[in-house]
């Protein structure tokens, strides 16, 4: 293993820390008592509760004053500056403890307990007064260290998007703003789940490993079941589960899905995503918009405290009602082409002449889909419902009530992406069987997105499933959407990346 001269320099610090026989990972706990932002939000001269302090987290500077130092620790919450005085914390005659272990044995990133007061220094400073201190990890390696002048001007920047998502952990301690990212993140899903559970709704769990992957049209991931010795997928949807559950008797489930779907990587899609799926019997897609637009006004409002959220430079308004437009209303206004009557030739024809392309394995409904994904989708900033889709299109939705060659299918867009799909569930079991059968003639044609067929789910619907709306929300683009995110990198803890 290849070290630079500062992981050596660390690597003999440490070293010399165990010869002064201070444990460098000690196993014991630190009771910590306060965090660096609430004692920075509260502290006021003489107030009662900060004058036997613990703090514990990482020195991310220090500055030498002699017998004495400034240095900033940096916990989960932020940063405070701590006094350390060398006959505090070194009381006796021994200096070493001062003189060669903090100064010199102890490095940038380190971890360290501290004890002691809190006081404003003569510049207004709020500042622990370090009267005992405890080395609880050791750094070996160095943190980038990140400056910023007063001008405001930012320097040695760790700023690299692959170096960030792929040293993640380094990217949350020296990138102010990336942890309130993913802060915001968990409580958008946390007003998600209460606006469900208010309603009667209830989280389930269904399976990821699935014997056929369906509940969309996507390639899946492949494994093997050694025991049974059968090809297994991982789950590229949880709907077909859902509904069963309906079939079973529940009225309202939903589900927190991570999906897996092995496709392209760009700045909306990643392999391994997260999807809210829920499924509400006796309902249709027109209930199913309104309850769309409470929802995504209820999180704008808890996250931001407004309807209107900034994304790039765009306001958008989450306020409802949202407009409506269905989807060949959609291309004949921005391709200027009513393409409602035509069969697969002449779709291919219009796609060639607006330049895109197609091949052979695409039906008439993934031509549509493709006229739309490049030619209209992005025209769409403002949250619309481009519903009332062409029959091959959606396999599991119900036919429209008005017009059997569509079909009752809503997707939202938002800021030139799709944010959720929603159907009338399809609950006719031989409509069913014959929409799988279409796409199992796609995929003998090379399809490799087209459905399997799913006879268990078809017996399930034999049984009978009550009219059914039900929806898939994408939470890592939403969440794109609720903190001003460009890629769904910057909303993913730790997005799949090529091996180093």
């Amino acid at each position: 293993m290849h070290l630079s001269e500062q992981e050596i320099i660390r690597r003999q610090n440490l070293q010399a820390i165990e010869a002064l026989g201070i444990a460098p990972y000690p196993a014991e706990l630190f009771d910590v008592s306060h965090h660096a932002a609430h004692i920075k939000a509260v502290y006021q001269e003489g107030a009662e509760g900060f004058d036997n302090v613990r703090l514990a987290g990482r020195i991310m500077m220090v500055r030498d004053m002699g017998k004495a130092c400034f240095a900033e620790l940096q916990d989960s919450s932020g940063r405070i500056q701590i006094y350390v005085r060398r006959d505090d914390i070194c009381p006796g005659d021994d200096k070493r403890l001062f003189d060669e272990f903090f100064k010199k044995l102890l490095d940038i990133g380190d971890f360290i307990g501290v004890e002691g007061f809190v006081f404003r220094t003569r510049t207004g400073e709020i500042t622990l007064h370090v009267r005992s201190l405890k080395l609880l990890s050791k750094a070996l390696r160095p943190l980038p260290i990140v400056k910023t002048d007063a001008e405001g001007n930012v320097y040695d920047a760790f700023n690299d998007p692959e170096l960030r998502h792929r040293m993640r952990y380094v990217d949350l301690v020296v990138n102010a703003g990336v942890k309130d990212t993913f802060i915001l993140r968990s409580k958008m899903i946390r007003t998600i789940r209460n606006f469900l559970d208010a309603r009667g709704a209830l989280e389930v769990d269904t399976p990821v490993l699935q014997n056929i992957p369906g509940g969309a049209a996507a390639r899946p991931f492949i494994t093997h079941h050694n025991a049974l010795d059968i090809p297994m997928y991982l789950r590229i949807s949880n709907e077909l589960y859902l509904k069963r559950l309906i079939v079973g008797g529940f009225d309202w489930v939903y589900e927190f899905s991570r999906n897996f779907r092995n496709e392209g990587i760009d700045r909306t899609h990643n392999p391994e995503f997260t999807i809210l799926e829920f499924y509400v019997a006796y309902k249709d897609y027109h209930w199913m918009m309104e309850i769309t637009e409470q929802l995504l006004e209820k999180v704008a409002l808890e996250l931001h405290g407004t309807t209107d959220i900034t994304v790039g430079e765009h306001v958008i308004s989450f306020k409802a009602p949202f407009r409506r437009l269905g989807i060949l209303d959609a291309i004949r206004e921005h391709t200027g082409y009513d393409v409602s009557q035509m069969d697969e030739k002449g779709l291919r024809e219009i796609a060639q002449n607006l330049g895109i392309e197609t091949d052979a394995s695409m039906g008439k409904g993934k031509l549509i889909d493709e006229i739309f994904s490049e030619k209209c989708e992005d025209h769409f900033i403002q949250p619309t419902f481009i519903m009332d889709y062409p029959v091959e299109m959606s396999p599991l939705t119900k036919r429209h009530r008005a017009n059997p060659e569509l079909v009752e299918r809503f997707e939202l867009m938002i800021n030139g992406k799709e944010i959720a799909n929603a159907y009338s569930e399809l609950n006719d079991p031989i409509d069913q069987r014959e929409r799988f059968e279409e796409q199992a003639r796609l995929k003998e044609r090379g399809d490799e997105e087209a459905m399997f067929i799913d006879h268990d789910f078809l017996r399930a619907l034999e049984f009978g499933m009550p009219p059914t709306a039900g929806i898939g929300i994408g939470i890592d683009r939403l969440a794109m959407l609720m903190t001003n995110q460009r890629t769904i990198q910057e909303v993913l803890f730790f997005p799949q990346m090529r091996p180093e």
